[in-house]
């Protein structure tokens, strides 16, 4: 059984080749085009995947798509009518995208399949995995664990912006969510943004910087901005944001709580303000991701964690986690963006829609990397 794994159309386009369950090859566009975060169609990474696993397009089983279009689609529309009349000119543009390109993404994927050699039956061929369902999938299923919880959370899928799932062997159940507009990673991108960086790509950055100041906002945050409960789970006061209309991350309200405009990217001088504010969310992203994770070990009692979407990239936090203590191991998808969602959509499909029976795990992951390591044996 072969099985394609496609992650486009919104950033971090990549491509993914599963053959009877193991991983033969993965790739990112970005690295063919030379473009970074390139969001086209796969082509290049595609060709990359079929060449090392030595097939053709038509020797593929099964090709997926990292999410679900139509529900993406809904969620759009029910926001922009939520926040009526505010954003509609963001929302007459994407309403215009939407109706002549991505509301058809599976004419797409067939127009581009068969344009790399793709003769029989491609649109058959054809399903579409959930976002969070793509994520967890990346995570838990090449660890090197049977049983784990798995912990995602990004800036927004269809709906869901966290979710927890427990995965026993080929099962992968989802117990919790929390849903858009509340988003822990589209908070740490209105300060992404804020702070004069790009959005979907400078977060790395906004997190490069928190060493250099004080968490001194942390708390003006939590009291105004964002509602964190005992069990980890949050509220965004949306008041301060203006990204449900599409038209930018923050608003004036975001501005006068903090005395002064977003910073002009390439313009004005970082100055010892966005270093605090830097350190400031990242605590406030830290303390989340702890408070959650606390209480679903004592809740679950499971030992094991998997780590998964575009937060699970925030590498402080997740050595921060490690050093608590409170798992036995911690394993985090390399991948962790929408480009590993290509990976996951395609393992999703070997073991939840077609029930494939799942290897007993050794001390090695499936990403054929070195052995797990303990993240104190490197000093964290």
């Amino acid at each position: 059984m072969v099985i394609l794994g496609i992650s486009a159309f919104y950033h971090d386009s990549a491509a993914a080749l599963v053959r009877d369950g193991k991983i033969v090859s993965a790739a990112q566009e970005e690295r063919f085009t030379r473009k970074k975060h390139y969001e086209g169609f796969p082509t290049l990474a595609i060709k990359s995947c079929l060449e090392q696993a030595g097939c053709e397009i038509d020797e593929v089983d099964f090709v997926v798509f990292y999410e679900k279009p139509l529900l993406k689609f809904e969620r759009l529309m029910e926001t922009y009518l939520s926040f009526a009349p505010r954003g509609f000119q963001s929302f007459n543009k994407a309403s215009s995208t939407w109706l002549t390109s991505k509301l058809f993404q599976k004419a797409i994927i067939t127009k581009e399949l068969k344009a790399l050699g793709a003769t029989k039956n491609v649109k058959k061929k054809i399903l579409f995995a959930g976002h969070h369902q793509s994520h967890a999938a990346s995570a838990y299923y090449p660890s090197p664990f049977n049983r784990a919880l798995v912990v995602t959370m990004d800036g927004v899928g269809e709906w869901a912006t966290t979710t927890v799932a427990i995965g026993e062997n080929e099962q992968l159940q989802v117990i919790k969510e929390i849903k858009f507009p509340h988003s822990l990673g589209l908070l740490y991108s209105a300060f992404t943004f804020y702070c004069g960086f790009k959005v979907n790509s400078g977060e790395y950055k906004l997190m490069g910087l928190a060493p250099y100041g004080s968490p001194i906002y942390a708390d003006l945050i939590t009291e105004k901005i964002v509602h964190i409960a005992s069990d980890g789970s949050f509220r965004l006061d949306m008041s301060f944001f203006d990204y449900c209309t599409g038209l930018k991350m923050t608003n004036k309200r975001f501005d006068a709580l903090f005395g002064r405009s977003a910073r002009i990217p390439e313009t004005e001088p970082l100055e010892q303000f966005h270093m605090d504010l830097a350190s400031s969310i990242q605590k406030v992203l830290e303390d989340v991701v702890i408070q959650m994770t606390t209480s679903l070990a004592i809740e679950t009692g499971i030992k094991n964690l998997c780590l998964s979407g575009g937060v699970a990239l925030n590498c402080v936090a997740n050595g921060k986690l490690h050093a608590l203590g409170l798992f036995e191991d911690i394993w985090v998808q390399p991948a962790s963006g929408d480009a590993g969602g290509a990976l996951g959509a395609a393992l999703a499909v070997q073991y939840q829609f077609l029930g494939k029976s799942r290897a007993s795990k050794r001390y090695n992951d499936e990403m054929q990397g070195q052995a797990l390591m303990q993240l104190s044996q490197i000093g964290l």
